[in-house]
């Protein structure tokens, strides 16, 4: 893959899960996006997902894999399905690449706790965890994208868990509010550990409002940049994103997390249209973001 693929604007697509969610998928525990995957039902509802966020105008698609962490599988009593249902989402994302040979698929890491929140295992247990995701999406992707995680130290391990692929990686930072990542660290501290396997590095999964808040720091990065926009409220509820939390709100996370009703694909184009005037060349939409949103983002090209 070219290196310098992000150097010039590009369009990602949008919140899977939520997306799912939108268009009947039922919510079973805390599994979300995953139960796209387990139920072969609905496969075809998730390749045409896929689909129709291309048709929008994305040129690159993440893997269904965000909730197919060992930890969210655990919880919902299949940790056994953990390898079939990371292989599957890559083969499911890839039927999309074989009828439209351009779109590039990032291979999706989610964080392996938490969501929002810092992983404190060791740096053993957290390599170990993203390298055994990666290794069943790796025959599948062009690239690895490090979805929405928090601290330094998960993606100096993230570095380490797939530098035996050889495959380059986009770094997702979170920042629930301000300007710190959930680790108190700042985004100029991810330039310790970064290598030559950077694509780029974004905001995912942060408000609009939000990203403007670190515009600054993330020109200073010196490297192509941008964002994943989501429509919540917020990413730091009162008492945390927990696992209870999500399974009391039925299975959709904007039941505890808010939902915005000023994200509308109009203002989400002219909110991106100022962030590429300021440099971004990675747009893309996170949890909320539709293909309608994505396709008005897309007449920014």
């Amino acid at each position: 893959m070219d290196l310098n693929f992000f150097k010039q604007t590009r369009v990602l697509d949008g919140g899977m899960g939520q997306e799912l969610l939108a268009r009947g998928m039922k919510p079973n525990g805390t599994l979300w996006s995953a139960n796209a995957i387990l139920d072969k039902n609905y496969h075809q509802l998730l390749q045409d997902t896929h689909r129709d966020f291309v048709k929008a105008g994305a040129e690159v698609i993440v893997t269904t894999t965000f909730t197919t962490r060992r930890k969210r599988l655990r919880e919902n009593n299949i940790e056994d399905k953990f390898e079939y249902l990371n292989i599957k989402a890559g083969e499911i994302a890839h039927k999309v690449k074989k009828e439209f040979p351009n779109v590039l698929i990032a291979g999706g890491l989610p964080p392996q706790e938490l969501t929002y929140e810092v992983d404190e295992r060791s740096e053993e247990e957290i390599i170990n965890t993203f390298n055994e995701q990666a290794r069943l999406l790796n025959d599948y992707v062009d690239f690895f994208y490090f979805d929405v995680w928090s601290s330094i130290k998960e993606f100096k391990c993230g570095i380490k868990a797939i530098k035996e692929f050889k495959k380059p990686y986009l770094i997702g930072i979170h920042i629930s509010e301000g300007t710190n990542l959930p680790s108190g660290e700042k985004i100029s501290d991810i330039k310790t550990i970064i290598d030559d396997k950077l694509l780029g590095v974004m905001l995912s999964c942060v408000s609009p409002e939000n990203y403007e808040k670190n515009l600054k720091e993330m020109k200073e990065l010196n490297v192509p940049f941008g964002f994943k926009l989501n429509g919540f409220m917020t990413t730091k509820p009162k008492n945390g994103y927990t696992s209870s939390f999500f399974k009391n709100s039925g299975g959709n996370p904007n039941e505890f997390l808010g939902h915005r009703h000023d994200f509308t694909p109009e203002n989400i184009r002219e909110i991106a249209k100022k962030f590429k005037e300021n440099g971004a060349t990675i747009l893309g939409g996170c949890c909320e973001t539709r293909p309608s949103h994505i396709a008005a983002i897309a007449k920014l090209k």
